[in-house]
Parts: C-alpha cells; structure tokens; sequence
C-alpha cells in the first residue's frame, strides 16, 4: 500500500513538477522584465542609467563598468521577456532555462551579495529544468510526441 501511494506521488509529481519549475524560475525575470520598457521597443530611461551609471561588475576585488551599457540593457529586456515566455509555454524549455543560468551568473557578478537569498535558488530551478526537461505539459513535448508519431524515414 505504501508503495502505491509512493508511486502515485510520483507521477503527479512528474507531472505537475515540471511547469511548476518553469514558472517559479520565470516569473522574477519577467516581472523584472516588464519594468525595463517604455513603450513597444523602447527601453525605459531608468533601464538605461542603471546599466549605464549604477550597474558594475564586481570581479578581481574591484568594480567596473558593464561593456557595451546600451545594447546590454537592451539584450537584457528582450531576454527578461522572451525567456521567460518560452518556459512559461514550454518551448526551448532547456535552452531558456540555461539562458537565464547564464543571466543569473552575470546578476550575481552585479549583485554579489544576492547570491543567498535570489540567486542560488534561481540557479538550483534552472539547473532542475535542464536536468528534468519540459515535462509532459509542454510546447516541447507535444512537439517531440507529434515528430515520435510521424512516419519520416529515420524518426522513430
């Protein structure tokens, strides 16, 4: 009986584990995200002091400013939107979820001292998600479903 139970854990586990993690690791960086533009392609003014005068990376014991401030700031919005939305739907899972490891890396550069109350826990759900995947409530694994089910030479 226990072991019934246990295995009925697991799969809703397996099941609702996935989409969970995805939104969980999402949601700060879009929420982060939505404050960064001033209108449609327009990335707000206070974005841009920020990377420009109050960003700087703390490597080597000593600070610096961020290279290239105006199109990082702008590859940073895009980012802060784009992949968020693909984990949220399940698309590019993986990929999106090591997007925003790498983001996270380059945030504890900027703020070193985050490091144990945001970014090892960002960290640790993006690490799950590549480790994991999609999950079954996904664009991905409809996707991989619908290419198993084909009749392509070769796709099995």
């Amino acid at each position: 009986m226990v072991r019934r139970l246990l295995l009925g854990m697991e799969t809703m586990a397996r099941h609702v584990a996935p989409p969970v993690l995805r939104i969980a690791l999402a949601l700060p960086f879009l929420r982060s995200g939505l404050t960064r533009w001033d209108g449609f392609l327009s990335v707000s003014p206070g974005t841009q002091f920020l990377f420009e005068d109050q960003f700087k990376l703390h490597v080597f014991g000593g600070e610096y400013a961020l290279p290239a401030p105006d199109q990082l700031a702008l590859a940073t919005a895009i980012a802060e939107i784009g992949l968020p939305a693909l984990l949220i739907a399940g698309l590019g899972t993986r990929f999106a979820a090591l997007g925003l490891l790498v983001m996270t890396g380059v945030i504890q550069l900027v703020f070193p001292d985050g490091w144990a109350n945001f970014h090892l826990y960002w960290a640790a759900l993006a690490v799950g998600i590549i480790a994991i995947g999609p999950g079954a409530i996904s664009i991905d694994h409809w996707i991989d479903t619908g290419v198993a089910r084909s009749r392509w030479p070769g796709v099995r």
